[in-house]
């Protein structure tokens, strides 16, 4: 088993919790403490379901199930921004690719533990 630090999806995770702990600190104070701090704290949960992921193997596809639940949860939440102006088409598109990344790495995962799980 791989350290979660070595992992492409941990390291993807790692960089969009990064870069909205970045964009989010420039949101006006209305929104800083409450959408921004949400955002961040849902990419938090992002990397902890990781961790869990990657140690509790009885738990595994629940935990990855959580994974793609919470990238929903935060690309509501940066739409939200988007539409209110808080981020630009730019740094949405960038973020948005990397939450993509994010889901698409948890189901390629779900599909490899539901293959060895059928052998």
């Amino acid at each position: 088993m791989a350290q979660y630090k070595h992992l492409p999806i941990y390291k993807t995770t790692y960089e969009l919790l990064e870069k909205v702990t970045r964009r989010t600190k420039d949101f006006p104070k209305d929104f800083k403490y409450s959408l921004g701090e949400k955002i961040r704290n849902e990419c938090i949960e992002l990397v902890v379901f990781i961790y869990k992921a990657n140690t509790i193997k009885n738990k595994r596809e629940e935990n990855l199930q959580q994974i793609l639940e919470r990238v929903q949860v935060i690309e509501l939440m940066l739409r939200l921004a988007k539409d209110l102006r808080l981020f630009n088409v730019t740094v949405f598109s960038e973020i948005v690719l990397l939450t993509d990344n994010v889901a698409r790495q948890a189901q390629g995962w779900i599909k490899h533990t539901t293959s060895l799980r059928a052998e």
